[in-house]
């Protein structure tokens, strides 16, 4: 066997067992949804039903902790990706030797455990306002590190920027808010949009922070955790494969439409060739 024919085969094994390792989880939390058994496990297999959708469309508390969830993933979105977009611009434009030391400040919230955020968080609100919980100080925790992520994918984006168009810009008249939204925002909008999408996932998914900060509210992870506590039912599984669904038919609307705009860009290259 020469070794060009072993590489292929080994990086085959390695791409079937790197994919099994992501997705077999996945198929089994699915099939899991179909099985008749109150536990949501695939052995023994009880026979096939539905009913575990209708147990979820029944689930009124899920629901609602769903709903909170994506009214907490709002709100810091609105938070999160325009203090990310601050903090990039302000990094960008900043040359002195305070650059380093501002940019490990923003950063630190990244290092800083989950738990300590929501308790530093509940705790400084608590004394300083009497705010207690509730979904306004989960978009508050959730975001003081949520907008570093936002921050970096600015950075990154930034540093491909020419700052050429804007000194163009301003020398021709232009004001700095002239500047901002029709050369610089334009440019930023790929990472505005990867950043919203962020956020969401980020604080859709985050448990730690999100359960000292809650106050009476229920998002969907703290829910879901204490059913584990509880009694999980499939009707879990049956919200997950709904979600999953829902991901991939994102994912194939967004292929679609780069490719459209890739054809049309090609398009509109040749005709001015």
């Amino acid at each position: 066997m020469s070794a060009d024919r072993f590489r292929r085969i080994l990086t085959g094994f390695y791409l079937v067992v790197f994919f099994g390792y992501l997705f077999l989880p996945l198929a089994v939390m699915a099939a899991a949804t179909f099985n008749t058994s109150r536990f949501p496990t695939v052995t023994p297999w009880l026979g096939f039903t539905l009913s575990w959708f209708s147990a979820l469309w029944a689930d009124q508390r899920m629901w609602s902790a769903l709903g909170t969830s994506l009214i907490v993933g709002a709100g810091v979105i609105a938070l999160a990706v325009p203090l990310g977009l601050a903090a990039a611009l302000l990094l960008d434009r900043l040359h002195s030797r305070s650059r380093t030391f501002l940019y490990a400040v923003m950063v630190s919230p990244l290092l800083t455990p989950g738990v300590i955020v929501g308790i530093s968080t509940l705790v400084f609100w608590r004394e300083w306002f009497g705010v207690t919980g509730g979904i306004f100080l989960t978009v508050v925790a959730q975001s003081s590190y949520i907008a570093a992520y936002a921050m970096l994918l600015f950075s990154a984006r930034l540093q491909r920027f020419d700052t050429a168009l804007e000194e163009a810009a301003l020398d021709l008249g232009a004001t700095h808010g002239q500047v901002f939204r029709r050369i610089t925002l334009p440019y930023l909008t790929p990472a505005i949009l990867s950043a919203a999408l962020l956020a969401f996932l980020q604080s859709f998914e985050n448990y730690n922070t999100t359960l000292f900060v809650r106050g009476l509210d229920t998002t969907l992870t703290v829910y879901i955790a204490s059913k584990v506590r509880t009694g999980l039912t499939p009707a879990v599984n049956a919200l997950s494969l709904i979600l999953i669904g829902l991901t991939i038919l994102g994912a194939v609307a967004y292929e679609i439409l780069r490719r459209r705009e890739a054809r049309r860009q090609a398009g509109s290259a040749s005709l001015a060739a």
